[in-house]
């Protein structure tokens, strides 16, 4: 649909990613890279005005923009030159641009159980069945398709790949998205097709604290770090990306930072830990705050001191190793991080 995320997509032309791989790198990666997952702006050749630029064509990007007002581009999920609902309903379809450092979706699918089970049994799944509907023509695994497009007995088919994603994962600080207690129930309504209810509330209720560990313990100081450094205008260079703490911001929170919550959001436990909040550990503690210290300013300075020495869930660092094992051990420190698992705090 026109108002889907897909929709949308070639809207990264003007936005701060598109700055990033045009200034740090150049248009040919612009032209092969992010657009040809985001789509293009298809422009006409001055020298054959019946035909397309070689400079946005080739292009199958999910949100092209076409030269007749349309948006998006069919082929970049129903591949040529079948046109086959077989293939689009299979993950690997969805791994041309869900992958990677940034948005590892396709990896994520492979390691959880959904994506374990799928690779044992796809010839028993009925791709190629008319309706394709979970729980009635197949019952042996999810695909990227199942969850956010296809139809469930309640539902029915929907290319808008949002209508069931009750978080934003994608910004520095995940927030739920309106109307999101629906699209909750929309995706709920399709793991009820395999699963009993208390295993997907289960899987919700541990889902959304990793969300708000990640917003709480580190994406809310970090950006209030980065507010603080640009409103002392303490960066070197006026440049966005020009400056070193602009990057390890970035990567904490666009790249480790999203692994974190969509590794949690698919069940993928390796991206949820050792590529996800392991990495954003690190990041924040002994790359993103050294850097923001280099500054030596007293305003920022006071703001991370006061952090690690007050709150609780950073004091870590300056205790002794053997007081956290000991309250590890007693299940005392694991208070510190219940309050992240107060339903009513989802917002």
């Amino acid at each position: 649909t026109s108002n889907s995320y897909h929709a949308h997509a070639g809207e990264i032309l003007q936005s701060k990613d598109a700055y990033l791989a045009h200034a740090a790198g150049g248009l040919p990666i612009v032209i092969v890279g992010c657009e040809s997952c985001h789509g293009a702006k298809m422009i006409i050749d001055q020298n054959a005005p019946n035909k397309l630029s070689p400079l946005t064509w080739p292009n199958s990007g999910i949100g092209r923009l076409n030269p007749d007002g349309s948006k998006g581009a069919c082929n970049a999920c129903h591949t040529r030159h079948s046109f086959s609902k077989k293939q689009a309903r299979q993950p690997e379809n969805c791994g041309k641009c869900h992958l990677g450092p940034d948005h590892p979706q396709k990896e994520i699918y492979a390691e959880s159980k959904h994506g374990i089970a799928y690779s044992g049994f796809k010839d028993k799944m009925a791709l190629d069945s008319k309706e394709w509907v979970v729980g009635e023509d197949y019952y042996e695994a999810p695909t990227c398709a199942t969850c956010h497009m296809s139809a469930t007995s309640n539902q029915p088919i929907t290319h808008d790949v949002g209508n069931r994603i009750s978080w934003t994962l994608r910004p520095p600080v995940s927030k739920t998205k309106d109307n999101w207690k629906q699209k909750r129930q929309n995706m709920k309504d399709v793991c009820s097709s395999c699963h009993q209810e208390n295993f997907v509330n289960g899987h919700y209720f541990q889902y959304d604290a990793l969300v708000k560990l990640y917003n709480e313990k580190f994406a809310k100081p970090a950006g209030a770090i980065m507010t603080m450094v640009k409103d002392e205008k303490l960066m070197e260079s006026p440049a966005a990306f020009s400056n070193q703490i602009e990057w390890e911001y970035w990567e904490l929170w666009h790249h480790e930072g999203r692994r974190a919550r969509m590794g949690a959001a698919m069940m993928g436990p390796d991206y949820a830990w050792w590529h996800g909040i392991y990495d954003v550990a690190h990041n924040f503690y002994f790359k993103f705050i050294p850097e923001a210290r280099h500054y030596k300013n007293a305003k920022v300075n006071a703001y991370i001191d006061n952090l690690l020495a007050t709150d609780p869930m950073h004091k870590w660092l300056s205790t002794n190793t053997g007081e956290i094992k000991k309250a590890i051990g007693s299940g005392e420190f694991q208070k510190i991080y219940m309050k992240l698992f107060d339903q009513s705090t989802t917002k």
